[in-house]
């Protein structure tokens, strides 16, 4: 199932680690929206459960080429199940992976490209910048202030490339967050 351009209610929430996505997407849920969380985070929590090796800090290779798949499968899920007609809101994207695999310079390959292409969320994308006021490392989220900066820019290199727009949510109040997105989505 394709969906055009513009016209679909596929949102990606993103930006660089520890600016406040999860909490704005817990309040979007909060107010009855659909919500898909993070696959970045369950991943890396699954693979410390086992020992495993699909990790950022181990094997950056096979962590970006699951997540990628993951985040497609999730992607694919959504869409094949959706019967409504209101926005679904997703913490990251399979473009996300993308963005991961130009961080360590790892290539992407031409079906990776073309799907990212071709398989759209919706145009609009909202991007929370970086916010050292609330930024924090833990046991999934290892990078450095810098790095978490480098991060949001790539982002924005990353989902340029591919035509979407960004909307860069400002840094207030998660409640503010929530209206910001909902009312620039109402404005498009």
């Amino acid at each position: 199932m394709k969906h055009t351009k513009n016209h679909n209610p596929f949102y990606i929430i993103t930006g660089g680690p520890g600016v406040g996505k999860t909490t704005l997407l817990d309040e979007l849920k909060n107010r009855s929206f659909s919500v898909v969380p993070e696959i970045a985070r369950e991943l890396i929590q699954e693979q410390q459960a086992i020992n495993g090796d699909f990790l950022p800090w181990k094997n950056k290779k096979n962590y970006m080429e699951l997540l990628y798949q993951r985040s497609v499968e999730s992607f694919e899920k959504v869409i094949h199940g959706y019967t409504g007609t209101e926005p679904v809101f997703f913490d990251r994207g399979f473009l996300d992976a993308l963005c991961c695999a130009a961080l360590e310079g790892i290539p992407v390959t031409n079906e990776m490209k073309t799907f990212a292409e071709t398989t759209r969320y919706n145009n609009q994308v909202f991007i929370l910048p970086p916010w050292k006021d609330i930024y924090q490392t833990d046991a999934q989220r290892k990078q450095d202030w810098n790095e978490a900066v480098f991060t949001y820019n790539k982002m924005i290199q990353t989902y340029r490339s591919y035509q979407y727009d960004l909307v860069e949510v400002p840094k207030t109040t998660v409640t503010e967050r929530a209206d910001f997105v909902l009312e620039s989505m109402s404005t498009k």
